[in-house]
């Protein structure tokens, strides 16, 4: 199983980017996809979650308006696009994976996103 983050960097205030999770490995179309994140000091955070078909999607209050989660099953690929960022949205920002079972739980190596004022 892998799940390969990219997309992050440095980026102003009120920019945007743009994440990406490549998986392979599981049957990803049958997992619900999510991004987490984890800033300095601080536990990780649930940002965005995905259902398997897409037919839902939610946010955490702080990212709703401002970011949108999505998916793309043919490429076996997830997404965050972010936007409007904020100094508080500097995190390692990690992708998740979870099937039926609780042993079908997967995680990404994280990306740095850091947003500059």
């Amino acid at each position: 199983v892998q799940l390969v983050e990219s997309g992050g960097g440095l980026v102003q205030v009120g920019g945007s980017l743009r994440l990406s999770c490549a998986a392979s490995g599981f049957p990803f179309s049958s997992y619900a996809m999510s991004w987490y994140r984890q800033a300095p000091g601080k536990e990780r955070e649930l940002v965005a979650v995905i259902t398997s078909g897409s037919r839902r999607t939610d946010y955490a209050d702080s990212m709703k308006g401002r970011f949108t989660i999505s998916r793309d099953n043919a490429k076996n690929t997830v997404y965050l696009q972010m936007n409007s960022l904020k100094p508080d949205d500097t995190a390692v920002y990690y992708c998740n994976a979870l099937g039926r079972w609780a042993s079908e739980n997967y995680w990404g190596q994280g990306t740095q996103v850091t947003v500059s004022s």
